[in-house]
């Protein structure tokens, strides 16, 4: 693992690129080299490389707006004398902070730690926090489920039609946006599995209602992953002494329907399914306690001899 401070990429990247910007901007607006040198706390020669456009940086803070509104704001200021260093100062920590929410201090941080991709990383803005730690946790989780899924060839042939999603809910979830799955779900494509993408919160509106409905029953399962239904995954489940619970296709609200299936049952079932109905293609849902949980049994009824096809 390579750590890396977000600090070390202002110093490093930041810095240099806004220190040129604003010197090319103050210059245009008539101040020395010396004088631009005195506001910066550089060097002349530094300003001379700025000002030639040999000063480095990095385009992403060149192109971004709220830096190039901010600098703007800030060559104005100290231009006219209408703002002085403190002024100027506090413009910056204010845009750092902005920038490493989702900005491009973020992406760059994520670009030299990879560990912090997929992980909906706000450590900068928020702080290690117990709520931080459960987000990043259940992103977490999802990945490693998604991948597990994708490294388990028999997958690509209970994936239904519309696609399959991982879904897990946070210990406090009340809706759809406290359940993270993948966006645009996942796909078999030429008996491959795809994951087009890093798990998000709200991500899917689907399995969040099933992963919420067994929440509601059992607060201990957090998490579901949908597949087709398959009459050798379900007796490859009663094989190993789960009794699927069957539910109906064509219903209204499927989080209370759902809900009401488990109540009666007295618990929420590892393995749920319906059958279809006039345009609802067949579904089984998966339950577990985390969405890694779930990925590991369909695994091993997958991998089980009752479900060789």
């Amino acid at each position: 693992m390579s750590l890396v401070l977000p600090s070390e990429l202002v110093v490093d990247r930041f810095l240099p690129t806004v220190r040129a910007m604003l010197a090319i901007r103050l210059a245009d607006r008539g101040m020395t080299q010396q004088e631009i040198a005195a506001n910066l706390g550089v060097t002349q020669a530094a300003v001379s490389k700025y000002v030639s456009g040999d000063g480095g940086g990095d385009d992403r803070f060149r192109d971004d707006p709220e830096t190039v509104a901010t600098v703007e704001r800030i060559a104005d200021g100290l231009s006219t004398g209408e703002m002085d260093g403190y002024d100027a100062l506090a413009e910056l920590l204010s845009l750092v902070h902005s920038l490493e929410d989702r900005g491009p201090i973020c992406e760059l941080h994520e670009e030299a730690m990879p560990e912090l991709r997929g992980l909906g990383c706000d450590l900068c803005v928020r702080g290690l926090d117990s709520d931080v730690r459960a987000e990043r946790d259940v992103l977490a989780d999802v990945r490693t489920a998604a991948r597990t899924l994708a490294s388990t060839p028999a997958m690509a042939e209970i994936v239904p039609n519309v696609g399959t999603n991982v879904g897990m809910a946070l210990p406090d979830a009340r809706d759809e946006t406290d359940v993270a799955a993948v966006p645009g779900r996942i796909y078999a494509m030429s008996g491959r599995i795809e994951i087009p993408a890093n798990p998000e919160f709200g991500a899917s509106q689907h399995v969040a209602t099933a992963v919420l409905a067994a929440r509601d029953v059992d607060p201990d399962v957090r998490a579901a992953i949908n597949v087709a239904t398959d009459e050798a995954l379900l007796e490859a489940a009663r094989s190993i002494g789960i009794d699927p619970l069957e539910f109906d296709a064509d219903y209204e609200d499927r989080r209370e329907h759902l809900e009401n299936r488990f109540r009666d049952r007295g618990r929420v079932p590892r393995v749920a399914y319906h059958r279809g109905a006039f345009g609802i293609e067949p579904t089984t849902y998966v339950f577990g306690p985390a969405a890694s949980d779930a990925a590991e049994l369909i695994v091993e009824l997958l991998d089980g001899p009752a479900a060789k096809r």
